[in-house]
């Protein structure tokens, strides 16, 4: 069995990438002062912790 089978790594990587998206989103909004950017921000963090509490208990 390879790595990229394990189906628990795929959803951790695509946890990582929603953290990562958040924090780049937060930070683009803040600096340039965008709420609609905090807020895809915030629903990437939902995402993330939606996941989190689903699929890794």
């Amino acid at each position: 069995m390879t790595h990229s089978d394990d189906p628990d790594r795929r959803i951790r990587l695509i946890q990582y990438g929603l953290l990562l998206l958040m924090a780049a989103l937060g930070t683009a909004g803040v600096l340039t002062e965008s709420m609609w950017l905090l807020g895809l921000a915030a629903w990437a963090l939902i995402a993330a912790g939606l996941i989190e509490m689903i699929y890794r208990p």
